[in-house]
Formats: C-alpha cells, structure tokens, sequence
C-alpha cells in the first residue's frame, strides 16, 4: 500500500465515521502525523492531496521543512509538548500551536507571534487520564487558563486536544472524547472561538468522529511505523 492508498482507505473511513453520526465530511479534517518520518514521506502525501501535518518537535521539524519550502499550501502544526526555551522558532515554523497547556508558554508564544506580525491559533491540551506520560491541563483548570489567554493579543485558543490512554478496543477512548467535548461545550459560551476538537488517533479516529472530533491525527495508518531517528 502506497501513502496515497493509505490516504483513499483513510477518507473512506472518515466518510462511514461522518454517516454514522450524521454529521458532514467536511466537518473533520484528517492531519497526517508526520513526525519521525523524512521529508520524502510528506512529500509524497502532498503530492496525493494531503495538506495538513502534524509534527512532534520543533528541532525534529526545523531540518525537515527545508526540504519543504516548495509547498506553500501546506499547513503545519505542532502538536507536541512544547519546551518554553523553544517558542520563538515554533511560531515561525508553524502555522498552529495543538498543545498548549499552561499561561507561560501561551505568554512566550504571544511575544513571538507579536514579533513576527502574525495571530497564532493554538489548541489547549487537556489531561483527562490519570497516566503521567500525559501532558496537558487538568480540566479544573480550563476556564482559568482560557480567560488568562483571552487578554493577549497574538494567539487565539481555536479549541482543544486530548491523548486517551492506548489501547487495542477504540470503545474505552471513548468516554474521553465525550469528556473533551462536554468541555468544549461548556466553555462555548464564553468562548465562542473555541470550536475545534483534536482527538482521535489511527486507532480510535472513528469513535472521535462519532463523539465530534473536528481533527483526527493520524500517522502509522498513513506512513507506516516510524523509521527516523527522533531529533530533540
């Protein structure tokens, strides 16, 4: 199978997804997970249509992308942890920020955004397990940081993001996603900016249609398993 079959396979899924929930393709967005994977693979997910990606590391990203410069419609987002001494070259490289979860790096990546003249969209990742592999806020904390974040000038909070735990039944990621979006909901009101629901993974992406994922990131199912050294 070629990276455009996997792409074909993929939308058909998202399609039967869509239908199931009654709700239109154009609803959700398929990223491609690129991240530990070489310059060559997105290439040849661009050439198959594919215009969305999601990369893990600033540093990972930034000897990829010059390989890149050719694909001026392309979109990427960081959505991985993001250290606070590496915000300034994330919001150069990137079009998006997927994983923000505390007013210091919001803050950092609103002085970089400013600096460069541009509004910087950004996801708010919230924690809803209990492993400590997981980044993100405690949904407690979510309307505290939504309307810290409100006041700056140069990144806008679009929506959130949320990592269930693994596993092989996409049925147990389920009460998280409908957790994600209870939040999302809840925080409308004040928020109405915030329409976007990144979650859903190769694994579960169609359990995250059915409970309103906006976004579904998706890499082994595109790329196969990952074949590049992480960079830091």
């Amino acid at each position: 199978m070629t990276i455009a079959d996997n792409l074909e396979h993929l939308h058909q899924q998202i399609h039967q997804a869509c239908r199931r929930a009654n709700r239109s393709d154009s609803e959700v967005a398929l990223m491609a997970v690129s991240k530990v994977h070489p310059a060559e693979a997105i290439l040849e997910a661009y050439a198959a249509g594919q215009r969305l990606f999601g990369e893990n590391r600033v540093q990972e990203f930034q000897e990829k992308s010059q390989h890149l410069v050719t694909l001026n419609d392309a979109e990427f987002h960081l959505i991985g942890p993001l250290q606070s001494n590496k915000t300034t070259r994330a919001a150069e490289l990137f079009h998006a920020i997927d994983a923000v979860d505390s007013l210091k790096i919001a803050q950092r990546l609103d002085a970089a955004a400013k600096a460069l003249g541009k509004t910087l969209p950004i996801l708010v990742e919230v924690k809803l397990s209990h492993e400590e592999s997981k980044h993100g806020l405690a949904p407690e904390e979510l309307p505290t940081l939504l309307a810290e974040i409100e006041s700056l000038e140069s990144v806008q909070t679009v929506g959130l993001m949320t990592v269930p735990p693994w596993s092989d039944d996409a049925e147990f990621a389920r009460p998280y996603f409908r957790d994600l979006r209870k939040l999302r909901d809840q925080s409308l009101a004040s928020f109405p900016k915030l329409t976007q629901l990144s979650m859903g993974m190769s694994n579960d992406f169609q359990v995250a249609i059915e409970e309103g994922s906006t976004c579904v990131r998706i890499g082994t199912s595109i790329f196969g398993k990952r074949i590049m050294a992480s960079a830091g």
